[in-house]
């Protein structure tokens, strides 16, 4: 075993990050993870994934092979249980950082201090679909509880830094605000014009689109709702004006309703969740992103990054990655007249959306860049474990799968530490 080998040599192993959030399955957050421990140099620091629920298949996107995941069961409500199955992992696998991920995944800081992990990170990335605008007086009362366990904090926007300095009481000096990055070499243009989007490779079609989980704080109803509002302002628009739907979830059975009492079905395709997304966004000529709340957005990124200009509901960390007016139009959220009314003027000037398109591909790559990203955090990382250089032990995360490493301990009783 990896593990093995490791003490038997007395190689000294780079210091372990474990990154604890609430599930790894597909999302912006979770996709921000893969890329950032996929980039992140082996020889620099190895990682484990702590996810609070489960994962899903979406884990075999790490391509590193000595990153163990292990699933914590945890059940609705409180689980008490939780804290000490936390602990014990802790305890035996001697993360020099944890790393925990928006409010689902702060249960994991007291087992970490109590396990004498010596860097505690602790991100915000978004808000809760439940607390849209952070006025929530339980979830700051948590944050607030919770901020004596914290080295230190990252923030995905300045929207959020903002919140943890004004709403937890969190001092400036222990905050770094950093950017998601986006894959600018996966996500770009096509050199030969729109591509077949689906059912949609008429070249003469102007193809509106967004992609995102059909929950109710991603709000594609009210996209629709803007796009019924077009056709029905203009019969012709019916013959070459199109929407895409990317991604499936809740709303879904809402939207379906809607579009068959307006006899627009055939003018929307409903493309479910996929997983080549890049693909597909080269398939759109205009991006829309009709959410509730934002951190910051991945897919808002990804569009920008495939030359796309995009149409963004003015929450969260949205205006900060646009220059609105020259990249695309910000308009407020559940306003499905004002979110018509920003989509008329690109379907109506295509020079218009083309020329945004390329300076939003621009801005994406001189400031949001993976690289950008992964630099980012590395120096926060050496720079918090500076004084902890040394690694806590020289046992790796766990073994990979298919050589034989045990479960490392029982969760829940029945659950089991799972390698990829």
């Amino acid at each position: 075993m990896a593990g093995d080998r490791g003490r038997e040599t007395g190689a000294r192993q780079p210091p372990l990050i474990a990154h604890v959030i609430h599930h790894l399955v597909i999302g912006g957050l979770e996709n921000g993870l893969v890329n950032l421990i996929n980039r992140i140099p082996p020889h620099r620091y190895r990682h484990a994934i702590v996810c609070m629920t489960d994962y899903s298949d979406f884990s075999l996107r790490i391509r590193r092979e000595d990153v163990q995941i292990f699933s914590m069961n945890k059940k609705l409500g409180k689980d008490v249980a939780v804290y000490g199955r936390l602990y014990e992992l802790f305890r035996r696998i001697r993360p020099d950082v944890v790393h925990s991920r928006n409010l689902t995944a702060m249960d994991s800081l007291l087992p970490a201090m109590l396990s004498g992990v010596p860097v505690r990170i602790h991100g915000e990335h978004g808000r809760d679909q439940f607390d849209t605008e952070g006025k929530n007086r339980k979830y700051r009362w948590l944050r607030r509880l919770h901020r004596p366990m914290v080295s230190h904090y990252v923030a995905l926007s300045k929207d959020l830094e903002g919140y943890l300095r004004k709403a937890i009481g969190v001092p400036q000096r222990r905050i770094t605000q950093i950017y998601n990055g986006v894959d600018i070499d996966l996500f770009h243009p096509s050199p030969d014009g729109r591509e077949a989007m689906g059912p949609y490779s008429d070249p003469g079609h102007f193809v509106v689109g967004t992609v995102g989980r059909m929950q109710p704080v991603k709000d594609q109803v009210t996209l629709v709702r803007a796009m019924i509002e077009l056709w029905r302002s203009d019969e012709s628009l019916r013959k070459w004006l199109r929407l895409a739907l990317v991604g499936d979830g809740p709303l879904r059975a809402e939207i379906e309703e809607l579009l068959r009492r307006e006899n627009a079905t055939g003018l929307v395709w409903l493309a479910g969740a996929r997983d080549d997304v890049a693909q597909l966004m080269r398939g759109l000529d205009l991006f829309v992103l009709p959410s509730l709340a934002e951190g910051v957005s991945n897919t808002l990124l990804e569009a920008m990054a495939s030359g796309l200009p995009v149409v963004a509901t003015r929450v969260g960390g949205n205006p900060e990655l646009m220059e609105e007016g020259r990249s695309g139009m910000l308009v407020p959220p559940a306003d499905p007249h004002a979110m018509a009314a920003a989509i008329r003027e690109y379907c109506l000037n295509r020079e218009m959306a083309r020329r945004q398109g390329v300076l939003a591909r621009k801005i994406a790559g001189r400031r949001f860049g993976l690289d950008v990203m992964v630099n980012n955090y590395l120096d926060l990382y050496d720079g918090l474990s500076r004084g902890h250089r040394q690694p806590r032990s020289s046992r790796a995360p766990g073994g990979v799968a298919g050589q034989g490493e045990r479960p490392m301990f029982p969760l829940d009783g029945e659950g089991q530490g799972k390698g990829r």
